[in-house]
């Protein structure tokens, strides 16, 4: 089992750190796992992308993703930009922070893929108070992919963020992963 992730954000919005969330759990659950940051001199607000491979035998490809299993857009303006569907495999799942629905999504970008969505805007307003939608999208991940448990997840993202912001991002993991639709 290989499975490569590619994740598109923002700067700031914690792409990278989801990335990195993702692959501890992965760890974590006794599988083999890798996040790589791709950005360069981009500023906060400009596209950025962040990798994930996680196995259950020892990785050693390094680098960017071409391919990917997973794509996960944690930005909805980053929607109508064609390197988010770029490459993403025909068996493969498209997770996108939207409040369309996945039927509405998969029409829209003309994907054949899986496609799950769910309004990670809205979730992390409401529970976070800020424009942040890492965390829930890791909750969507979790969801659609089952790729690592959840409460591994729940546990890491606690451990990352601290008495003061965990239960909170918890929270968000939560109800994203509970808010997550998917059509084949």
């Amino acid at each position: 089992m290989l499975v490569e992730v590619r994740w598109h954000g923002r700067g700031g919005q914690g792409a990278v750190t989801a990335a990195e969330l993702l692959a501890h759990a992965a760890i974590e659950e006794g599988l083999y796992a890798q996040a790589m940051p791709s950005f360069g001199a981009e500023r906060r607000g400009a596209p950025v992308q962040a990798f994930n491979r996680i196995s259950d035998k020892p990785i050693r490809t390094r680098g960017s993703i071409k391919e990917p299993d997973v794509v996960v857009v944690i930005d909805e303006t980053l929607l109508g930009l064609e390197e988010v569907v770029e490459g993403i495999k025909p068996t493969g799942v498209f997770i996108a922070s939207t409040p369309l629905s996945p039927s509405e999504l998969k029409a829209k970008l003309g994907l054949k893929c899986r496609v799950a969505t769910v309004d990670a805007l809205k979730v992390a307003r409401e529970v976070l108070g800020v424009p942040i939608t890492n965390t829930p999208m890791l909750g969507a991940l979790v969801k659609v992919t089952g790729l690592v448990k959840l409460e591994t997840v729940l546990s890491k993202v606690e451990e990352r963020f601290g008495p003061k912001l965990g239960p909170l991002n918890v929270k968000a993991v939560r109800r994203a992963y509970e808010e997550t639709g998917v059509v084949d």
